[in-house]
């Protein structure tokens, strides 16, 4: 979405008034509105957390949120993990065992090729990757300079002559850029007052926020987990039903979602039934939503950024009553941004999954490769940068899995 389309529609106000216009979206989507093993124990016969609030569209009492109180966490009143709990010992035994050992494994990368100028949400100053090559210990020539190579001296290092390469990123450099994992103090509730704003488990930004980082909910929060990922193939599915206004055909020939397309509870059931994952999703697991966006990233960025077909507030708290470590998609930023579906609400899949549930969200998830061997049940590892204070973990996750059986079609 662009910045000042941004700016241009959603205001505060604008979200009080339009708090009740979700609701009626749902009717015309066709939302179901029941929770399947919302609380008590799961699958596992592990107790956790019980699943609060109903499954709809309608949108979140702004004002009774700020006013503290209104979410806490299932996690206690201390906690700044969220549902990471949720990825325990022996959860990720179990998601290894979804690994047959008799069978060879395939690791899939899921992170976005970064290059410099990667479409990124338009902000100011603004997000870039723009990486160049810092040379020494030899002349790089002229060309290389030209291009924005950094030459350093061209003379070796001591009597066993050490040359050598670093990267240098651009002032603006940022964790929040293609690939990623957002942490729970990304996006808040703002409170028009001293407090600057409202984050999950009663965090204030005026708290939290340091010149060099987040005192609370950063990055130090997270930690590696491995646990089980389920791939949902929506373009793939759409695809096989036919439905051909459901999707186009990108310039590299690939299958896209179209740009407004809202994912429903009912194309995530079927993709899993499609796809044989007759188990669901289970508590800590990462359901990963495929939409093909990643396809228009090089070809059409502008298109990319200007809007993205994916789920809404309905969805994500069918999903969230399944208690998931981590939501993730493959476009950049989870959640359908079709006014008509939000009511002109800025991002509030984002404020709710981190807010009210305390699950964070994976972004530009590449999952093509996994699905072209039609594994969509595997092992996700993920671990992001340890850096202490940080909004988000950007290092690319990785999929181990092993090719299954095309589809039922």
């Amino acid at each position: 979405m662009r910045h000042d389309f941004a700016h241009n529609h959603f205001s505060r106000r604008d979200a009080l008034k339009l708090g009740a216009a979700g609701a009626a979206a749902a009717a015309t989507a066709g939302v179901t509105a029941t929770a399947a093993g919302a609380a008590g124990p799961g699958a596992d016969g592990m107790s956790a957390p019980a699943f609060a609030g109903s499954i709809n569209d309608e949108m979140f009492d702004v004002e009774k949120v700020v006013a503290g109180g209104y979410w806490v966490s299932p996690y206690g009143p201390d906690d700044v993990r969220g549902s990471f709990n949720e990825v325990t010992p022996e959860r990720t035994a179990r998601a290894l065992r979804v690994l047959n050992s008799g069978q060879p494994v395939n690791t899939y990368q899921l992170g976005e090729e970064m290059f410099n100028g990667f479409p990124a949400f338009p902000s100011d100053p603004p997000r870039l990757h723009d990486m160049f090559l810092y040379a020494f210990g030899y002349d790089a020539g002229p060309e290389f300079a030209a291009g924005g190579g950094i030459q350093s001296g061209t003379t070796p290092l001591g009597p066993n002559l050490v040359i050598g390469h670093e990267e240098r990123f651009a002032e603006n450099f940022t964790f929040q850029i293609a690939t990623q994992i957002d942490g729970l103090g990304h996006v808040g509730i703002g409170t028009n007052d001293e407090r600057g704003g409202w984050f999950y488990n009663d965090n204030y930004a005026n708290d939290i926020a340091s010149p060099t980082g987040l005192t609370s909910l950063g990055n130090d929060s997270m930690g590696p987990i491995v646990t089980r990922a389920v791939i949902l193939d929506i373009v793939g599915l759409k695809m096989a039903q036919g439905h051909t206004d459901d999707f186009f055909i990108a310039p590299n020939g690939k299958p896209v979602l179209r740009d407004n397309y809202r994912v429903t509870i009912s194309d995530m059931e079927k993709a899993m039934r499609r796809q044989r994952v007759f188990t669901g999703l289970r508590r800590g697991d990462i359901p990963i939503i495929h939409t093909g966006w990643t396809h228009l990233v090089k070809d059409d960025p502008n298109r990319y950024l200007t809007q993205e077909p994916g789920i809404y507030l309905s969805e994500s708290r069918w999903l969230a009553s399944h208690r998931p470590s981590i939501i993730a998609t493959d476009t950049w930023g989870l959640e359908v941004l079709d006014p008509a579906v939000t009511g002109g609400n800025a991002f509030p899949v984002h404020q709710e999954l981190f807010g009210k549930h305390g699950i964070r969200i994976g972004e530009s998830f590449v999952t093509d490769a996994a699905i072209e061997d039609h594994c969509y049940e595997g092992v996700l590892i993920a671990t992001p940068e340890n850096v202490p204070g940080a909004t988000c973990g950007s290092t690319p996750p990785a999929f181990l899995g092993q090719p299954g059986r095309p589809p039922k079609d």
